[in-house]
C-alpha cells in the first residue's frame, strides 16, 4: 500500500499549490541548495611584499680591435695606422685609449726602432645584438707608425713582419 503525501505551501494572497511526493521535495531541496551557495561566497583581503633578484654578469665582455697599415716602412719614414673594433657582447662598451705593442720578425730587426703614441678615441662601442654577427667600426683619429733611421745597420729589417698588439683601457 503506498502512502500519498500532500504539501501545501501558502504564500501571500496566492491560491494553495499542492506538490505530491518525491518530487516535490526534491524541486524544494535543489532551490534552497541553490538560494544558500549565492550567499556562501566569503573571502579574506590581504597584502603581500616581496624580493627577487639576479647577479650580473661578471663583465661586460672585451672589444676585439684590428690595426691596418700599408707595407714597404722604410727607416725615417711613418705611415698612418688605421683601426677597427668589435664588439661581440650585447652591453656597450667604452673604448679610451688604444696602446701599441710594437714586435718584429726577424729577431735581428729591433722593435725599438718603431714607434706609435696612443691614441685617445673616447667612443662608446654599441654591443651586438643576440643572433646576430659582429660588425667591425671604423676608429678615429687615426694613428702613425715611425721607422726611425739609426745610425746602426737596419738591413735586418728589410721585409721584416711588424706586428702591431693593440690594448686598450
Amino acid at each position: 500500500m503506498t502512502k500519498n503525501t500532500t504539501l501545501t505551501a501558502v504564500t501571500g494572497d496566492m491560491p494553495h499549490k499542492r506538490f505530491r511526493g518525491k518530487r516535490a521535495i526534491a524541486i524544494v531541496a535543489a532551490g534552497l541548495l541553490l538560494a544558500g551557495a549565492g550567499g556562501a561566497y566569503a573571502f579574506y583581503s590581504t597584502t603581500g611584499a616581496g624580493t627577487g633578484s639576479a647577479k650580473n654578469a661578471p663583465g661586460n665582455g672585451t672589444l676585439v680591435l684590428t690595426a691596418s697599415f700599408a707595407p714597404g716602412l722604410t727607416p725615417g719614414a711613418s705611415t698612418p695606422v688605421t683601426f677597427t673594433v668589435t664588439n661581440p657582447g650585447t652591453s656597450t662598451l667604452n673604448l679610451n685609449t688604444i696602446t701599441s705593442v710594437v714586435s718584429t720578425s726577424p729577431s735581428g730587426c729591433l722593435p725599438a726602432d718603431f714607434s706609435i703614441s696612443p691614441v685617445v678615441v673616447d667612443i662608446r662601442v654599441p654591443g651586438t645584438p643576440k643572433n646576430q654577427a659582429a660588425v667591425p667600426v671604423a676608429i678615429q683619429p687615426t694613428g702613425t707608425l715611425a721607422f726611425a733611421d739609426t745610425a746602426l745597420n737596419q738591413d735586418l729589417c728589410k721585409d721584416a713582419i711588424v706586428t702591431l698588439t693593440l690594448s686598450s683601457n
